[in-house]
């Protein structure tokens, strides 16, 4: 099947944009690569400190005619989704020796958990966290004494922190090693209900603790589909997990298997073999682009609309909303998973998952079929899946049939003709809003305007009882800027309990959402920032504001709007504890929503 034209045309506009860029990137590569081994040129002192607690490792690094892989890891045991991890760097080592190749621990990167830092001051460092990712994970590969990285990392802000490192040392060869999904809890969509009867105080603390631990019970990422499993499926899409990684459960025979080839897999893809394969190959405009599709195609969190951009600036790749908006335009949703449907990643996986939602994009010609993965050449790899038959790991063709047509359907028969992603533009600024679990009677909202400068401020209103008809809710001075651009996900239950009673409603916000945000109608992301003097700061309580998600319109109706003088806000807070203080150069420095909000790039 021919290329898209769409896809095509997008894919060219991208390069065309992103040529000067592109370029010097690649010439950096090239000097990195012609440098040759790193070993070779390090001193015997520098190496006596490298290898001076490797054991029986010893000569064969000493000696650097083996591979040596670094592992990047963002392990912790605070985060189910990382704790799996902590085992990962005993297996590691044990495969590389019978590659015949050594890894260490190059060093590690925080993860931080948004769902533990949901509404609270925490999360103002949850985005800049990427950043600090990206620099940590650069600092442990600076050593340069590594032929090719692992990278073990899952969750929001980890894993395109992860990916800006890896195509900064883009001549490294570079495999992304997931740890997988925690076995289904609780259903995702009785969790919601009980925390909706939380907040309306039809239940107490207790049972809401209960549902919760029901929910998010064991080892893995959580099971529904916001940024930390987004993550994950794009690593697929973009070739740089193994095929068919991404979902496969922790603890489990066929996840260590899966591990094991991936090291195997980086200790071939060294330039001291024959299959030389570094990051920057891979991580080309083509790429990025099957990423946005595979964003579209599943109804992905709304994070990966600031990620994918500065993930793609750290390899010269220049990416701008009109891209996502024309790519979601021509891309069918053909996934249903929870918050955009009931099933959870598990119920996607069986139903058939990423091989057979790639097989279906090949085929319908909306993915570059000639991208370089770590797999091979070429995408119809991950048409494949692993399969562990007497011990032994090997990949079979995956299905051609849906398993489950509630929750993944072929191109043909999809859920929605278009992607959920819509690009939002108007004399409010420039922002996207995310419709693929919106019903389409509220894809358009227009209604009187209610500003605040806090979440919390929200929250005490509807106690309150002040949200009596339909109502824009706008919370500004939450960008980058003003506070590091929090998630603003604790408001989701307040306001689906307005919309369950019968008012038409919608969040209008500088800040961001959770990935597992999804009914109630949000303009995010909007740019330029109250904090940056954007239009955010002239509007008023009371403006008439309208949304609509079809004709991608963010507008207020008031005459004298341009002519108001932009509010300033209290971001004293910003120096108030949690390690705000020292983020203080971030928020000076960081780059707008539209670009990837990135301070490093």
């Amino acid at each position: 099947m021919p290329l898209d034209s769409t896809i095509a045309r997008v894919t060219d506009r991208i390069r065309a944009r992103s040529a000067q860029s592109r370029q010097a990137y690649l010439d950096r590569v090239a000097r990195a690569r012609d440098a040759g081994t790193a070993r070779a040129h390090l001193s015997c002192g520098n190496q006596a400190h490298a290898y001076a607690a490797m054991g029986d490792d010893k000569a064969a690094l000493a000696e650097g005619r083996a591979p040596n892989i670094g592992i990047v890891t963002a392990y912790n045991d605070m985060l189910s989704a990382h704790q799996p991890y902590e085992s990962y760097p005993a297996l590691i080592r044990a495969a590389a020796r019978k590659a015949g190749a050594t890894a260490q621990v190059a060093g590690g990167v925080p993860a931080m958990c948004d769902g533990v830092t949901q509404g609270q001051a925490g999360m103002e460092l949850s985005l800049f966290s990427r950043d600090v990712i990206a620099l940590a994970a650069s600092v442990a590969l600076s050593h340069n004494t590594f032929d090719a990285a692992l990278f073990l990392g899952v969750c929001d802000k980890i894993v395109p922190g992860l990916v800006m490192a890896a195509a900064t040392f883009g001549h490294v060869p570079a495999v992304f090693v997931p740890a997988g999904p925690m076995t289904s809890g609780l259903p995702n969509d009785e969790k919601s209900k009980v925390r909706q009867k939380f907040a309306t105080g039809e239940i107490g603390r207790d049972a809401l603790m209960k549902a919760e631990m029901e929910s998010y019970h064991g080892p893995g990422t959580c099971t529904f589909y916001g940024t930390a499993n987004t993550n994950q499926m794009l690593m697929e899409v973009m070739g740089l997990h193994l095929p068919g990684a991404s979902f496969v459960n922790p603890n489990t025979p066929l996840r260590d298997a899966l591990t094991t080839a991936a090291v195997e897999r980086a200790a071939g893809l060294t330039a001291l073999g024959n299959a030389y394969r570094p990051a920057a190959e891979i991580l080309d405009e083509r790429t990025f682009v099957n990423g946005i599709v595979g964003l579209m195609a599943t109804g992905g969190s709304t994070n990966l609309v600031l990620h994918l951009p500065a993930m793609a600036r750290a390899a010269g790749v220049i990416l701008d909303l009109e891209d996502f908006a024309e790519i979601s335009s021509v891309t069918p949703l053909m996934a249903k998973v929870y918050p955009n449907g009931l099933a959870d990643v598990n119920h996607f996986h069986a139903a058939g998952g990423l091989a057979y939602m790639i097989g279906e994009l090949l085929e319908a010609g909306l993915l570059h079929p000639d991208t370089k993965t770590v797999a091979g050449d070429g995408l119809a790899l991950y048409t494949r899946e692993p399969r562990l038959t007497d011990g032994a790991l090997s990949w079979q063709a995956g299905p051609a049939k849906t398993e489950n047509d509630r929750i993944l359907r072929p191109v043909s028969d999809p859920f929605q003709p278009e992607g959920g992603l819509k690009q939002l533009d108007g004399n409010l600024g420039r922002g996207v809003i995310k419709v693929s679990a919106v019903a389409p009677d509220r894809h358009v909202i227009e209604a009187p305007a209610r500003v605040f400068h806090d979440q919390e401020e929200v929250k005490a209103a509807f106690k309150a009882g002040e949200f009596t008809s339909d109502t824009i809710v706008v919370v500004r001075f939450q960008g980058p800027k003003a506070n590091g651009m929090p998630e603003l996900h604790s408001l989701t239950p307040t306001l689906s309990v307005l919309q369950d009673r019968g008012l038409h409603v919608a969040l209008v916000t500088d800040g961001r959402m959770s990935g597992a945000s999804g009914k109630v109608p949000a303009a995010i992301h909007v740019s330029p920032e109250a904090a940056d003097g954007g239009p955010l700061a002239r509007l008023r309580d009371g403006d008439i504001v309208r949304l609509d998600a079809d004709a991608g319109r963010l507008e207020v109706l008031a005459e004298d709007f341009d002519s108001r003088t932009p509010v300033t806000a209290d971001l004293s807070a910003n120096h108030f504890g949690t390690g705000r203080e020292l983020f203080e150069v971030f928020r000076r420095n960081v780059g707008p929503a539209t670009s990837g909000a990135a301070t490093v790039i």
